[in-house]
């Protein structure tokens, strides 16, 4: 019997409960995997793994396109509890290598897109030992380097094993076990890499679950890989949509709607600018959701004409909820759109930053003094009162504890509390209101501290934002003068983008002039198209933004 605390544990308890449930499918294959079948190749993989000598606490990277191999690998890697490491291959080939290199991994299971890249670009060729080849193809196996097997190959030695090797590992399964070390997005600097237990991962589940109330048989789209886990460890059908995942803005929204009406699909998680595709598509075409009891949306603020377009497709029962948190820390709050819509927008035009609701059960969330330096203990002293702006700091059992191989990253963002525990700095700013609720304010980094006053992204930009024509803004500061001076970037709505830039440039700056937290924002700068994270093409690159504003206002060349 595997051990509960193993987060793979969810699967096989599942399998026997609803054993011909759909667990997975594919919308552009058709291939599929009931709860038995996920449970029996997992299986099959965990054996095959250990027979090659790979188990507990070995390192594996894992660059596979989503489908039933990412699945059954994923819960094979959670079964012998080795760790996965997980990178995002949007994050760009540089971060990319480094994020291999400093992981340290023993393993490489890829694509043979992946190993392509891997031997052509050495990453983290001194540590690999084995290579594991998911596609072998035409190549011939000798170009995969070290130690080289086929995923089949693996899978058939490990059905051909009589006795379930994975259970003598699992069950000695602890909760705080390393279980997976997951890339953050880099949107802020070089991608950090987070450990993972298994605790954190069983606490996120259930914390999923409750917050939500989802129940096992329903079924979830997912577009954004490492959130489809969570499906089947509650129970749903995981359906992998037809799409470029690295790519979520550019869906097309004909194959989202396909998949949806076909697979029945009742839960869909998506970043802001996929449902911003769809929403569009949806509000052009009359589309409703009629089956759809939640859609969860997260990576950046959802615009709220975004969320409107997506409600006004739901049945009267269902919403939209944002889950604020972090690849650090998921979930931390939650709101619903009914309470967006129906009161904090408006409050978000006026600059009081983006509401994100309460903190989830078993969160503590407190808002601390702003620093950049390090906060070695926690002390009361540190807390603000409601409705100051401060960093957001959150303690609890799906708050990871560490960076991989990052001593001083870890020291910046952990604050160790003296009667036990931690909390984490967020590295985002915010306050609470009357009602304790979470309003955030944008990046601890991003904030622009002038001569006269510190500006917070988010207050400003949903000021700017209420502008008809315009799809998003972005405050930078640039340097003139050894003095700091904020800009609004302007990004125009796609049938705005030929409209007269000086009558809309005059009109920001008469409603940014009403309100105290913009009326020092005295330029105004368009860009055709901001740069925008890989991982959920939402969050906005504020530092090029900030170069090529400096250039555009200084006359500077790029350097």
């Amino acid at each position: 019997m595997m051990h509960p605390s193993n987060i793979a544990s969810h699967l096989p308890t599942i399998a026997k409960l609803q054993p011909d449930t759909l667990a997975v499918a594919v919308q552009k294959s058709g291939q599929q995997y009931t709860y038995r079948q996920l449970d029996e190749a997992s299986d099959a993989i965990a054996n095959g793994l250990l027979k090659a000598g790979i188990g507990k606490g070995v390192r594996i990277v894992l660059m596979v396109t989503p489908g039933l191999d990412f699945f059954a690998l994923v819960f094979a890697l959670f079964k012998i509890g080795a760790v996965m490491v997980a990178v995002d291959p949007g994050m760009g080939i540089k971060n990319l290598g480094k994020c291999l290199t400093e992981a340290e991994p023993e393993v490489f299971i890829g694509s043979r897109k992946a190993h392509l890249a891997r031997r052509l670009l050495g990453w983290a060729r001194k540590t690999i030992r084995t290579n594991i080849i998911v596609d072998p193809g035409f190549m011939p196996k000798f170009f995969y380097g070290r130690q080289c097997k086929s995923l089949a190959d693996i899978k058939q030695q490990g059905f051909n094993e009589h006795e379930t090797g994975s259970q003598n590992i699992t069950n000695h399964t602890q909760a705080d076990d390393m279980a997976a070390i997951l890339f953050t997005s880099g949107s802020t600097g070089i991608p950090k890499g987070v450990i993972y237990t298994h605790a954190n991962f069983n606490a996120q589940v259930l914390a999923l679950k409750n917050l939500y109330d989802i129940q096992p048989g329903e079924v979830d789209l997912s577009t954004f890989p490492l959130f489809a886990l969570f499906a089947p460890a509650m129970g749903m059908t995981s359906i992998v949509p037809d799409m470029d995942f690295t790519r979520p803005g550019s869906v097309n929204p004909e194959v989202i709607f396909s998949a949806i009406e076909h697979y029945q699909v009742t839960t869909m998680f998506a970043s802001p600018a996929l449902l911003n595709r769809i929403g569009r598509y949806g509000e052009q075409h009359l589309k409703k959701l009629p089956n759809m009891k939640r859609v969860l949306s997260a990576g950046a603020p959802v615009p709220a004409k975004v969320m409107k377009r997506i409600a006004d497709m739901l049945n009267g029962n269902t919403q939209v909820f944002t889950p604020y948190g972090a690849t650090e820390a998921l979930p931390v709050s939650s709101i619903g759109s009914n309470e967006v819509l129906g009161s904090t927008c408006h409050e978000t035009e006026k600059g009081k930053g983006v509401c994100v609701g309460v903190p989830v059960e078993n969160i503590d969330l407190k808002i601390i003094n702003v620093t950049d330096d390090t906060i070695t203990d926690w002390h009361d002293e540190l807390i603000l009162d409601p409705f100051v702006i401060g960093e957001i700091v959150v303690r609890g059992p799906q708050v990871t504890k560490a960076y991989y191989a990052r001593q001083r990253a870890t020291e910046m963002a952990k604050i160790f509390d003296p009667a036990g525990g931690f909390y984490h700095r967020m590295g985002d700013t915010g306050y609470l209101d009357e009602q304790g609720r979470l309003w955030f304010c944008g990046r601890l980094t991003h904030r622009v501290v002038t001569d006269r006053e510190t500006l917070f992204t988010i207050p400003c930009e949903g000021i700017f934002n209420t502008h008809p024509e315009i799809f998003r803004t972005a405050l930078v500061g640039i340097d003139s003068n050894e003095q700091t001076i904020p800009v609004i970037c302007v990004e125009l709505e796609q049938e705005s983008k030929d409209a007269d830039k000086e009558i809309i440039s005059t009109e920001l700056l008469k409603i940014s002039a009403q309100f105290e937290q913009t009326k020092n924002i005295h330029h105004v700068l368009f860009h055709p198209a901001f740069p925008v994270d890989i991982r959920h093409n939402a969050k906005i690159g504020r530092e090029k933004l900030a170069v090529w504003a400096e250039n555009e206002i200084t006359g500077r060349k790029f350097t």
